[in-house]
């Protein structure tokens, strides 16, 4: 079987993002965006290998970002040229010789799903080239050099190219050797070469539109966006019991719902567990020094500290208009304020370990809703918040991210919404499962969505 190789072509400049900096170097959502896109292909199972074609005064800044992310499937780091067809023949010539297939990728590109990836590579057991592609939800027009339309072709079949684009090494190999003898030669698009210099029919993969590329400033506005609305599927994490083995872990909120289950099985995986909360001791995540004696008292206990959860959170539904005051602001110190408590007594202990920190949202966070204007607006504020401390203490080796499970079973949901049927609530100990995959995983700064498994 062939060898996947994912070549991430990041050798751009950002001349029209406007940026001091390249654009593959703009920060979002904790991290890099180049190392967004590098994390999807590493994390892919079937990817063999990758190779990162840069900007040759780049090329130290690609290796210690490599070193500090400790990507193992990374092998090469390439050099690219003047013209994007550059960087493709880089890696063309960097594999000769070598019967792989090369899966293109824009390192500007870090929301592409990895179905997009897997299909990309299932596509490669039949076709030798392949492109990725949504339909057009505009009108395209075709016009002269007088910009007067000249024609409109036909919507339905017209399709926006994006990556990944896949090849046989040999197929894109030869459409370049064809391509480069042609003196009017001129393409942005490896599968325009290949269609355009061989006889071999490009496949196309339905993409995505989150699948966007960063070019334009006002792209990073969506970027932001969209990384905040990204739900992120928990990792299947083999072994995980096996990661928590002599593993220190502060849960605040662990004396029920959610919190329970996390600290039960973090005990059941050979953790040392702290569960703090105001019902089991007193301990109120609204009030800092509160918090700062149980993370005193926790690691005076143990020794250290590698990961902290934070499950504490208070729901009142009810309009705005008819809450007591009191209600308003005890849901705001608890839910907000609570959280950047938790946040900064957690520091110092996680910076020592470079360790791990877990706050929870809710799905009610992407929009208000009538009563839900206290409690969805904090939610939002704690997806806000996780996604920028992330990206703050990133060099400090933290990682920090934030649960999203969908309706669950708790005694907070019951005591608004009474008694609902099994089977239309998620069950807390999924969302307790997941928040331990999350925590053997290396992502920082994400949403990690939670919902129920269908049949």
């Amino acid at each position: 079987m062939k060898r996947n190789i994912a070549v991430i072509l990041a050798g751009g400049v950002g001349s029209r993002l406007g940026m001091s900096t390249p654009k593959q170097f703009f920060k979002v959502a904790g991290k890099m965006v180049v190392e967004h896109t590098v994390d999807v292909f590493e994390r892919n199972q079937r990817i063999d290998e990758i190779a990162i074609v840069a900007n040759p005064m780049l090329i130290s800044d690609f290796e210690n970002i490599v070193l500090r992310n400790k990507w193992h499937k990374v092998k090469k780091i390439l050099k690219g040229g003047k013209e994007r067809y550059d960087s493709s023949l880089s890696a063309i010539q960097a594999y000769a010789n070598q019967d792989v297939n090369l899966i293109f990728h824009d390192a500007v590109r870090p929301l592409v799903s990895q179905r997009i990836v897997n299909d990309v590579i299932d596509a490669l057991a039949s076709h030798r080239a392949i492109d990725v592609a949504i339909p057009s939800a505009d009108t395209i027009i075709e016009v002269d050099g007088n910009d007067c339309i000249t024609s409109i072709p036909d919507r339905s079949r017209l399709r926006r190219g994006q990556t990944p684009q896949a090849f046989d090494r040999q197929v894109i190999a030869d459409a370049y050797e064809r391509a480069l003898k042609d003196p009017e030669f001129k393409t942005t698009d490896d599968c325009g070469v290949v269609r355009k210099y061989t006889d071999e029919p490009v496949f196309v993969v339905r993409g995505e539109e989150s699948n966007m590329k960063l070019t334009y400033r006002e792209d990073t506005y969506m970027l932001d966006k969209l990384f905040q609305l990204k739900n992120t599927e928990p990792e299947n994490t083999e072994h995980v019991s096996d990661v928590f083995r002599d593993k220190v872990a502060v849960v605040f909120g662990g004396s029920y719902g959610i919190g329970k289950y996390v600290v039960d099985m973090l005990r059941d995986s050979g953790a040392t567990v702290f569960s703090y909360s105001r019902s089991e001791n007193k301990v109120d995540v609204a009030q800092r020094d509160s918090v700062a004696k149980a993370m005193t008292d926790a690691h005076e206990a143990a020794g250290h500290i590698d990961y902290v959860v934070c499950t504490a959170g208070v729901l009142n539904k009810e309009p705005l208009a008819t809450m007591d005051y009191e209600t308003i602001q005890n849901a705001i110190q608890t839910n907000y304020l609570g959280t950047v408590n938790v946040a900064l007594e957690a520091y110092p202990y996680l910076k020592q370990t470079e360790g791990k920190l877990i706050f929870f949202t809710s799905s009610s966070y992407t929009r208000g809703r009538a009563f839900y204007s206290i409690y969805s607006s904090t939610k939002a504020a704690i997806v806000n918040f996780v996604q920028a401390v992330a990206q703050e203490w990133d060099g400090d080796g933290i990682k920090i991210n934030c649960i999203n499970p969908e309706r669950t079973k708790t005694p907070m949901r019951q005591q608004n919404f009474g008694i609902e049927p099994d089977d239309s609530l998620l069950m807390p100990e999924r969302v307790a499962e997941a928040t331990l995959q999350t925590l053997a995983s290396d992502c920082t700064g994400q949403v990690i969505d939670v919902r129920r498994q269908k049949d």
